[in-house]
């Protein structure tokens, strides 16, 4: 027999996230006394302790907190089977996520030439914020997304580069560097640059979420930016947009995850892709 079954997985995985063994038999709808039996079959059949367990507290050992790690991954891995399983054999719309505002005029056409495809589905176009599109596919809640590299991580993803652009700073008209042609990096040393959620060390001034924020806080002084030009394009009122020449380029890409192969979901990268060649 298998050293793990699913379900044993799960049970582990609810007692090492509680660390209490009446929470996690709550959180399971299972009593806790046949939780107990279960972990402890566990222990046996792979010959470790999972947890230290005294009257008043549970703890895990070395060897649970490696179960628990890798544990999570193969739930999550065993949940996306599952859901891409059942999105294979039906006609489920294909989900496409994207950042407001963040698509270079490249989502119409995209669409127009995935039409056109006979493996094509209905498309939903979610929009997500400003750092949290890779989750959308690792989490299956999207089955494709339009990225910008290098900014988006994009391990355990597969993508195409369909747009290349530089990056410029996005003043207030009336800033000191706003009627130069062009700046460095080094120009920006003493601004304040706004922070991003989910990007750790990112900025010294307040967090904000997507470009209409940034846009009002650089417009009365607040911060700056350097962003890819395409999310700044055109400039609003009050607004200028100077290249950043030793920035760096950004690319958008389409992407999705791995080793996810269903038709459709090629269908949509190859129709975008055959965009980028033209």
């Amino acid at each position: 027999m298998d050293l793990l079954e699913v379900r044993e997985l799960r049970y582990f995985v609810a007692v090492a996230e509680e660390l209490h063994f009446g929470r996690a038999a709550a959180r399971l709808s299972i009593a806790q006394p046949a939780l107990s039996k279960t972990i402890q079959r566990i222990e046996s059949r792979l010959r470790v302790q999972l947890f230290d367990r005294t009257s008043r507290s549970v703890a895990l050992t070395p060897a649970g907190a490696a179960l628990l790690e890798h544990g999570r991954h193969a739930l999550n891995a065993m949940t996306i089977a599952i859901q891409n399983t059942q999105r294979a054999a039906s006609d489920e719309p294909l989900r496409f996520v994207i950042k407001p505002g963040g698509d270079a005029n490249l989502l119409s056409g995209i669409l127009a030439a995935y039409a056109q495809h006979p493996r094509a589905r209905q498309v939903d176009i979610l929009f997500s914020g400003a750092t949290d599109r890779t989750d959308h596919l690792h989490d299956g809640r999207a089955d494709a997304a339009l990225l910008y590299a290098p900014f988006d991580d994009l391990t355990g993803l597969t993508a195409e580069t369909l747009h290349v652009e530089d990056r410029v700073a996005v003043l207030p008209e009336g800033h000191r560097l706003a009627a130069r042609d062009s700046i460095i990096l080094d120009d920006l040393d003493d601004e304040v640059f706004p922070r991003w959620p989910g990007v750790p060390d990112d900025g010294n001034g307040p967090e904000i979420a997507d470009a209409a924020a940034l846009i009002a806080l650089v417009r009365i002084g607040r911060v700056i930016a350097v962003v890819p030009r395409s999310l700044i394009t055109p400039a609003p009122p009050g607004i200028v947009c100077v290249p950043v020449t030793d920035a760096g380029p950004s690319q958008i890409v389409i992407a999705r995850r791995e080793h996810d192969h269903r038709d459709h979901v090629t269908a949509l990268i190859t129709a975008a892709a055959s965009l980028r060649q033209k």
